[in-house]
């Protein structure tokens, strides 16, 4: 379902009031996705700072919008999770 992010836009991070702002939802429920797997971890950017990789707010508002259920959600965010992991140089 995951799809691989293109190298022609720049990679952004987003804080999390415009990721707020992009959901529609209060900080508590966003973060209680977030611990239900029904949205991506934060990426940490420093000792007390984190974000989320646009792509991944994006894609992920994109299933729902398509009307994607809580399963394949949740398969999503493992997928996109998963892709932070891959190595940068082979």
């Amino acid at each position: 379902m995951a799809s691989t992010r293109t190298e022609t836009k720049p990679l952004r991070i987003l804080r999390i009031s415009e990721v707020l702002a992009r959901r529609g939802l209060p900080k508590s429920t966003f973060y209680e996705q977030v611990k239900n797997q029904l949205m991506t971890p934060p990426v940490s950017l420093g000792l007390r700072s984190v974000g989320w990789p646009e792509y991944e707010v994006d894609e992920i508002n994109r299933a729902l919008i398509s009307g994607a259920s809580t399963e394949q959600i949740k398969q999503l965010v493992c997928e996109l999770t998963e892709q932070r992991q891959l190595p940068f140089c082979a």
